[in-house]
């Protein structure tokens, strides 16, 4: 057997696992750090990466926030069939061509869907691919610079992420540091570029002559996420998970983006004229179900013991008017299932206005009667 085949077939010992993890940890303090930019080695970065594209060193612009960018940048050109390319298009190239030779000797195929390996039961190699990049990969560009990314007032087009990008220069790192897997010098040159950029800038946008640069957030607020490979979401209960030099902000509720007001002062009244379901949830979850119950007015029409859920109960109330929809129900239940911290999770239902029973409400959800409901063992 190869060297390299023996190699992606060892299995991580607590040493080799522990040292991963250190380097996992320095990787998400730097896509979550809240220091000032180093604008010298950012611009210094972004240059010689103008110049592999084929492009003359740009000159720069430094912006408080993506907000702030966003606003200032042109969306880009449009890309040609004939001719040279722009050099944000040159650049993603590049940079999509490094991510490919890295993979070929690597063995990451990025299949982020799959479920997460158990730690001590796949190759190392396995491990990195399909657990700490996927993990990385979640924590920090769907969930923190994904809260960022749809608060964005405007469409910016072709763009980095500046910190952001660690989740996969980690994979590399941790390929190189744990695995022992060895690049070509020049595509550890090109990707230690990038890892310049994720420890000394945040968001950039590449454009013919100028590129703009965001600074660094000044605060950042998560929590982890209860699973084997340490991951994070964006969450504030008493502010802006987010929060830029110039006074931009985002907030968060447990890894959801929300309006301000579900945070600063969420009331009974913004919750019932709220169209966004999750935005709702959240809302709710903030002030709690019994406060919004009782300031939101709501009847209470019946309860009843959940036959589906053996020791919850169910709770019916006449819904209050929303201009925008029929009127309804809310039928209180408990989720069946458990949470990750032990806890059941109590959400609220919208059944038909003519059903006055919780059982009725309860088997109207699944396609059934309330007689037929009421006969279940559990609920599935």
């Amino acid at each position: 057997m190869s060297a390299s085949r023996r190699q992606g077939r060892r299995f991580p010992g607590p040493a080799l696992w522990s040292r991963a993890l250190e380097i996992r940890d320095d990787w998400l303090s730097c896509a979550l750090s809240t220091e000032p930019a180093d604008r010298p080695a950012a611009e210094t970065a972004i240059s010689r990466l103008y110049e592999l594209a084929g492009a003359a060193p740009p000159t720069f612009s430094w912006v408080g926030s993506p907000a702030a960018a966003a606003e200032l940048v042109s969306p880009g050109q449009a890309l040609s069939l004939d001719g040279e390319q722009p050099v944000e298009a040159r650049l993603a190239t590049c940079v999509r061509s490094l991510r490919q030779r890295l993979d070929q000797r690597t063995g990451s195929r990025r299949d982020w869907y799959r479920p997460p390996p158990d730690p001590v039961r796949v190759p190392l190699r396995a491990l990195l691919n399909n657990g700490l990049g996927p993990a990385l990969q979640r924590s920090i560009r769907d969930s923190v610079a994904g809260a960022l990314r749809g608060a964005l007032p405007v469409r910016s087009g072709l763009h980095w992420y500046g910190q952001q990008e660690a989740h996969w220069i980690a994979l590399y790192d941790l390929h190189r540091r744990v695995d022992g897997v060895e690049f070509g010098p020049e595509d550890v040159h090109e990707l230690d570029l990038w890892a310049t950029l994720a420890r000394s800038c945040g968001w950039w946008w590449p454009r013919e002559g100028r590129c703009v640069v965001a600074e660094r957030p000044l605060v950042v607020r998560t929590e982890r996420v209860d699973d084997d490979y340490g991951g994070v979401r964006p969450h504030h209960a008493n502010g802006p998970a987010v929060a830029f030099p110039d006074g931009w902000t985002v907030h968060a509720w447990h890894g959801t983006r929300v309006p301000s007001w579900v945070i600063d002062g969420p009331t009974a009244e913004l919750i019932t004229a709220e169209r966004n379901v999750e935005v709702r949830r959240c809302a709710i979850e903030r002030i709690g179900w019994p406060a919004f119950v009782e300031e939101a007015g709501l009847d209470l029409l019946g309860r009843a013991a959940d036959p589906g859920n053996p020791g919850c109960e169910l709770r019916l109330y006449r819904g209050s008017a929303q201009p925008w929809r029929a009127p309804a129900r809310l039928l209180l239940v408990v989720n069946g299932s458990v949470e990750r911290d032990g806890t059941r999770r109590r959400y609220g239902l919208r059944v038909p206005a003519e059903i006055d029973h919780p059982l009725d409400a309860a088997g109207w959800t699944y396609g059934l009667t309330g007689a037929q409901y009421a006969r279940l063992v559990r609920r599935t």
